[in-house]
């Protein structure tokens, strides 16, 4: 009787440590986590690098973070994630240099048993991606010009880099300004390279060549400031410039004498800590119902900027 009561103990003990370990295996932990972004001189990333490793430490504090800057170099982010795979991480959070070129080195990685999360722009081979909704931003932020000129005037929509972002801010930019036929698109093809000094030598040059320029769309805030600084350079005044960020320069510039009237906000630590959650999810066999994500855009303006908690506002 007593060798039968051991025997059935036995079963149990052995019963329960199989349960434990099954549901330990349903549940995989973050280990290690590499991050590859366009560039950490970029306060964008700075926040969406410090958002993605608060999240990571969240769900295990002793998790290893390596964030890196790929300084806008497609052949250092592959060496970037070669490395990542190398070093066995768990999760790569990308912000792809080149949505199409990057897919080879994604392929990679996932064939390695690792997950890829594109972060702020698309990136073929990726398993998701979290990104602003960058249509409505384009959209709210042209259409605060709309109002501001009545539906009547000269507009330049200021182009950038050719990544998903950019290319979906001008289209929503467009979608706007087309509804209204007295508006002039004046030119919307000129890169700027996402810079505070492209935004200057391009607005230069479109001030220098078209007589009257009523506003401005760039597709970020460094553009739209380094437009602005050409404006007062030109001393040409009345111009109604908007981007896309909510970046800490920009609120600067709404409350300074500039002619920077607004910007449509991201939120990129937010982005960082969704792209983590996600996946964690997809580690452990939870994929999400639509492999984007896209995060609503809020529009910061002179009126309203002292009540923004942008990018550096303590989490």
């Amino acid at each position: 009787m007593r060798k039968s009561m051991l025997a059935l103990a036995a079963l149990a003990t052995a019963a329960s440590l199989l349960g434990t370990s099954a549901v330990q295996a349903q549940t995989k932990q973050i280990k290690s986590v590499g991050i590859t972004l366009g560039s950490m001189g970029n306060p964008f990333f700075v926040s969406l690098a410090k958002g993605a490793e608060a999240k990571v430490k969240q769900i295990n504090p002793a998790a290893k973070v390596n964030a890196l800057s790929a300084d806008y170099d497609l052949n250092k982010q592959f060496s970037q994630i070669d490395g990542f795979i190398a070093s066995g991480v768990d999760m790569i959070l990308v912000n792809a240099i080149d949505a199409k070129a990057i897919e080879p080195a994604l392929q990679k990685a996932r064939k390695a048993g690792i997950v890829v999360v594109g972060v702020d722009v698309a990136a073929n081979g990726a398993d998701a991606t979290v990104q602003t909704n960058n249509v409505q931003a384009g959209e709210i932020a042209c259409q605060f010009i709309v109002d501001k000129l009545g539906g009547k005037g000269n507009v330049i929509i200021q182009n950038g880099p050719q990544v998903s972002a950019v290319i979906d801010r001008v289209n929503g930019c467009k979608s706007v300004l087309k509804k209204s036929p007295d508006i002039k698109i004046l030119s919307d093809d000129q890169d700027a390279k996402g810079s505070r000094e492209g935004g200057l030598n391009v607005m230069q040059n479109h001030l220098t060549r078209f007589p009257k320029v009523d506003a401005v769309f760039a597709i970020n805030d460094p553009q739209a400031i380094g437009a602005d600084l050409a404006a007062k350079q030109l001393n040409r005044k009345n111009i109604v410039i908007t981007s896309v960020d909510g970046a800490p320069d920009v609120e600067t510039a709404l409350k300074a004498d500039t002619q920077v009237q607004a910007s449509a906000s991201q939120d990129p630590y937010m982005i960082a800590q969704k792209a983590v959650e996600i996946g964690q999810d997809i580690m452990n066999g939870k994929k999400p119902a639509n492999p984007m994500t896209l995060l609503p855009s809020t529009l910061i303006t002179r009126a309203n900027v002292k009540d923004y908690k942008g990018w550096q506002a303590p989490r």
